[in-house]
């Protein structure tokens, strides 16, 4: 989870609008806002001094990363993941997108 959807999330769970999270934290709402939407990335301390402020208690532990997933063998299993790929796009399907509009220029 990224730093400002933990926050995001702590802010919530406690009940707090971004405004009474920085009253607390003693700094301000659109720095909360950056934080959250990701436009700033708090350093550790700033993390946990922030969630502290919800009441909560940042953790940091580490975990074994999950095994990657080894190349593929031959030319047959390297077209068989490709084929699960593609029947799994197609399942999916899309959502047509409206069509690009411009906006007129007038040469007044």
């Amino acid at each position: 989870m990224e730093p400002g959807e933990l926050l995001r999330v702590a802010r919530q769970r406690s009940g707090l609008s971004q405004a009474a999270l920085a009253a607390r934290a003693g700094t301000s709402q659109p720095v909360i806002s950056a934080y959250e939407n990701g436009r700033r990335d708090p350093t550790t301390g700033t993390l946990r001094r922030l969630i502290a402020a919800t009441g909560n208690r940042l953790e940091l532990r580490l975990a074994p990363t999950p095994p990657d997933i080894p190349p593929p063998a031959s030319p047959r299993e390297h077209a068989d993941r490709l084929m699960d790929v593609l029947l799994l796009a197609d399942a999916v399907g899309h959502r047509p997108r409206a069509p690009l509009t411009f906006p007129r220029i007038s040469s007044q």
